[in-house]
C-alpha cells in the first residue's frame, strides 16, 4: 500500500488544519490507518487510528476533543481534522496502514508508512 500525506502549514494558535492521507495499492492485509506526528527532538507520538470496516476510532490523550479521524471510503482518503491547535502541536504528521488498530497501535505503530507533511503551530 502506498500512502502520502498532505495539507500541513502554518497555522497560528488556536487554529484549525485538515491532513488528509491519499491511500493506493491496497494490500489485503490493510484495514485500518493511522496518524502519528514525531516534533523535532522528541519521539514518534501516535496521534489517532480508524478501522477501515466499522470506523471505530481510538485517540490519544492529547488531542482527544480538539482532533477528529474521519474516512472516505470510496475516494480512498482518511483526514485528521485539528481543531484548537497548540504550538505542542507541531510536528511531521505521516500516515500509516495495518490490519487492525487499537489503543495500543498508537504505542506500538503500524506496518506500513507514507510520508509526513510538517505542522507548525506559531503566532
Amino acid at each position: 500500500v502506498q500512502l502520502q500525506a498532505s495539507g500541513g502549514g502554518v497555522v497560528q494558535p488556536g487554529g484549525s488544519l485538515r491532513l488528509s492521507c491519499a491511500a493506493s495499492r491496497f494490500t489485503l492485509d490493510v484495514y485500518a490507518i493511522g496518524w502519528f506526528r514525531q516534533a523535532p527532538g522528541k519521539e514518534r507520538e501516535g496521534v489517532s487510528c480508524i478501522s477501515i470496516n466499522d470506523g471505530s476510532t481510538y485517540y490519544a490523550d492529547s488531542v482527544k476533543g480538539r482532533f477528529a479521524i474521519s474516512r472516505d471510503n470510496a475516494k480512498n482518503t482518511w483526514y485528521l481534522q485539528m481543531n484548537s491547535l497548540k504550538p505542542e502541536d507541531t510536528a511531521v504528521y505521516s500516515c500509516a496502514a495495518d490490519r487492525s488498530c487499537s489503543i495500543a497501535t498508537l504505542d506500538y505503530g503500524m506496518r506500513y508508512w507514507g510520508k509526513g507533511t510538517l505542522v507548525t503551530v506559531s503566532s
